[in-house]
């Protein structure tokens, strides 16, 4: 089988290392390397502050800030490994870095939320004393740097999941900090206390929409999944319809990341098009290319007479048993 070469429409892809990392991509690392410092600064500042002035609810904030400094330290990471050329080891190469680091922290933050509920359930039936005043300052200390932290991520996490998870850890702390706020005021002007399990259990219930909303495509990128704007079955009826191709078997689609979609088929050709292979498949790229945008394509051309026994159009049969009949 004749090789094509890897035509990668998007230069945004990074797979030209001749010249490293754009510009763009260099701001969004300093964005977010400013991001884990604020958050690890604050950090320390809450320790101290909480062992200075004997408040629990001090250091809980600085755990749940050095959370935040955690998932974006994740997320970093990936981002610099997925930029890594594919080497022998890694043939697709790293980009899918990302996609684990955003399923790290999407599973983290499931179990930060339903801590949070526990918690919310357990307060509702035995409301806590809260110092209002102490709470209240430091929650509004805490939701400022929440607040740049979502700045410096905001932009970035539009176009990648990895950075997505890893903001949604700061919007759940900003929430946490405007409900403490929220609760502490209450409870200092009304001695309201079971406003404080509510609106703990208000967050809990955003942050899991949230992450039900999110995980599927991840996990579906590594189960191998076909991407969900490109049905395989589409995929089939189009090759199906390229001029000299009689059928098509073994076909899979899927997305080595985000951004980039790959197909690998076999194609049996019509008995008139066999004399003629090359024609097929450019004729197959250019079909892939144009209708689904997929810029890597493997296709093994087959003939009539010797394809594949008993296959099926998308994937790999299971074993069959018994003998196979040659058609």
């Amino acid at each position: 089988m004749a090789h094509h070469h890897h035509h990668h429409g998007h230069g945004h892809h990074g797979h030209d290392h001749s010249h490293g990392p754009s510009a763009a991509v260099i701001a969004g690392d300093r964005k977010v390397a400013w991001a884990i410092a604020v958050n690890l600064a604050l950090t320390v500042a809450q320790v101290i502050g909480g062992i200075a002035a004997g408040s629990l609810a001090l250091i809980a904030d600085a755990i749940h800030n050095l959370s935040d400094a955690a998932s974006l330290v994740i997320a970093f990471g990936a981002r610099r490994i997925a930029r890594r050329p594919s080497d022998p080891a890694m043939t697709f190469g790293y980009g899918r870095a990302e996609i684990v680091a955003a399923l790290i922290n999407y599973t983290t933050l499931i179990v930060i939320a339903l801590y949070l509920a526990y918690e919310g359930v357990w307060r509702l039936i035995e409301p806590q004393p809260v110092l209002g005043w102490v709470v209240v300052i430091i929650a509004g200390i805490a939701l400022v740097i929440d607040v740049v932290t979502a700045l410096l991520t905001y932009r970035l996490s539009k176009e990648s999941v990895n950075i997505r998870a890893a903001f949604l850890h700061n919007v759940a702390d900003a929430l946490g900090s405007v409900g403490v706020i929220v609760a502490g005021t209450l409870i200092i002007l009304y001695d309201w206390r079971i406003v404080d399990a509510i609106v703990t259990l208000g967050i809990a219930a955003y942050i899991l929409w949230h992450v039900s909303r999110e995980i599927g495509g991840v996990i579906r990128i590594l189960m191998q999944g076909s991407p969900a704007d490109i049905p395989a079955e589409d995929v089939v009826a189009r090759l199906v319809n390229v001029p000299g191709v009689d059928s098509v078997h073994h076909l899979h689609v899927w997305q080595i990341d985000e951004r980039e979609a790959s197909v690998e088929a076999h194609l049996v050709l019509t008995d008139e098009a066999a004399a003629r292979p090359d024609v097929v498949r450019r004729a197959a790229k250019k079909a892939l290319a144009a209708d689904f945008g997929i810029m890597h394509s493997t296709l093994e051309l087959e003939t009539r007479d010797a394809c594949c026994p008993d296959a099926t159009p998308i994937g790999h049969a299971a074993p069959a048993t018994g003998t196979l009949v040659a058609h």
